[in-house]
């Protein structure tokens, strides 16, 4: 009788051991027999399971966004119901910014996959619909609804989690920063 195979526990697998190469060596180091070899699997493998690098890069992406959301959804949960908008994004952007080693190592992989995506555009087509609804999201939340302030909120955040993966910023201070543009969008009075 044949074996059973679980596809999707072979790709978590392997793109697991994708995540291990990217965060510990680099984007340039993620090849497919560089992941086999983390993955203890062949070349072939990997290959079955991802045809290029590109796949592999979206699955890795998918994977980290997934975690991201879980994050979120966890944090924001534990605010119980109707929590204040201000505590609301707080939470929301603590829970993706990459304050430890477990969501640091996630951090260092997403940073790498828009690195990738700089030059290969076409890879970044579900980043692009992430960030308008992340955008749109925090414009609802804010006090004038404006999308620009949502969009600078954005990337403060984005800017914070390169200076926490860069060793220039640590938790407490990348929060320091989170709380004062928070106060600048809600009044220094609003409770966090």
């Amino acid at each position: 009788m044949p074996k059973k195979v679980d596809h999707q526990e072979r790709r978590t697998l392997i793109a697991d051991a994708l995540m291990r190469v990217a965060a510990d060596q680099g984007l340039e180091a993620v090849s497919l027999r560089h992941v086999a070899a983390e993955a203890g699997v062949s070349a072939g493998m990997v290959q079955h399971y991802f045809r290029t690098k590109d796949e592999m890069m979206a699955f890795a992406m998918a994977v980290v966004r997934e975690r991201g959301q879980i994050r979120v959804t966890e944090a924001l949960a534990r605010l119980g119901e109707n929590p204040a908008p201000r505590l609301l994004l707080r939470t929301m952007i603590a829970a993706l910014l990459p304050l430890d080693d477990r969501t640091r190592d996630d951090g260092r992989v997403a940073l790498a996959f828009l690195a990738y995506t700089a030059v290969r555009p076409a890879s970044a087509t579900g980043l692009r619909a992430d960030t308008v609804q992340l955008t749109s999201f925090i414009a609802r939340v804010l006090p004038t609804g404006d999308a620009a302030e949502a969009a600078g909120l954005l990337a403060l955040m984005e800017g914070l989690g390169l200076y926490l993966l860069g060793g220039q910023y640590t938790a407490e201070q990348a929060l320091d920063a989170l709380d004062a543009q928070l106060d600048l969008l809600f009044g220094s009075s609003a409770a966090a």
